[in-house]
């Protein structure tokens, strides 16, 4: 009988060895990891940059940092808040040269004299309210606002606050807050606020 333990421990030792192998070399796969969250990564820069070629353009560039950054991501748990916190960020960044761009462009307005005429796309948002949920979401002070718009995208606090680098136990009172806010400007006409 000593010599069957023997021989099973010898074979559980080779599968746990096995098993172990197979976990080091089961890394992410980028396919995998764009057909799975591209629609998440999509949303999370949409809003922030509110316009969905830009957004595009986010998710783009954040997919290309993962492809880059593929060996750092050891455990699918970490993918997920791993590529919306990247988002948000490239998103931040593209917001930024944006109004910066388009300030450029204004004084350059102001100082030739030419306006441009409203786009469609512009009418047909004001005229469908869009206009006015993007305008008290912009008036809702950060973090509570990404908490807000992750919340409202299906996200747990453990995936918020890990995509905000924030503390979990206040993502709960963030997304209250926001909500408030959101309900205190939503329909009450003011100035935007960028």
């Amino acid at each position: 009988m000593l010599i069957m333990n023997e021989s099973t421990d010898i074979f559980v030792d080779i599968m746990s060895e096995q098993t172990a192998a197979t976990a080091a070399t089961g890394k992410i796969e980028f396919e995998e990891a764009f057909a799975l969250h591209h629609r998440t990564v999509f949303r999370a820069a949409r809003s922030v940059v509110q316009d969905a070629a830009v957004a595009e353009d986010v998710v783009q560039e954040t997919y290309l940092r993962l492809y880059k950054n593929l060996d750092s991501i050891t455990t699918e748990e970490m993918l997920r808040p791993w590529l919306i916190r990247v988002a948000i960020n490239v998103a931040k960044n593209t917001v930024r040269g944006n109004i910066r761009a388009n300030t450029r462009d204004d004084n350059y307005v102001k100082e030739s004299g030419t306006t441009h005429a409203p786009s469609v796309e512009t009418e047909y948002e004001e005229s469908a309210g869009v206009s006015e949920i993007h305008r008290a979401l912009s008036r809702v002070k950060e973090p509570l606002r990404s908490c807000l718009i992750l919340k409202q995208q299906g996200l747990s606090y453990k995936e918020i606050a890990t995509s905000l680098d924030l503390n979990e136990s206040s993502i709960g009172t963030f997304v209250a807050r926001a909500r408030q806010e959101f309900a205190r400007f939503y329909g009450k006409p003011g100035k935007e606020t960028i």
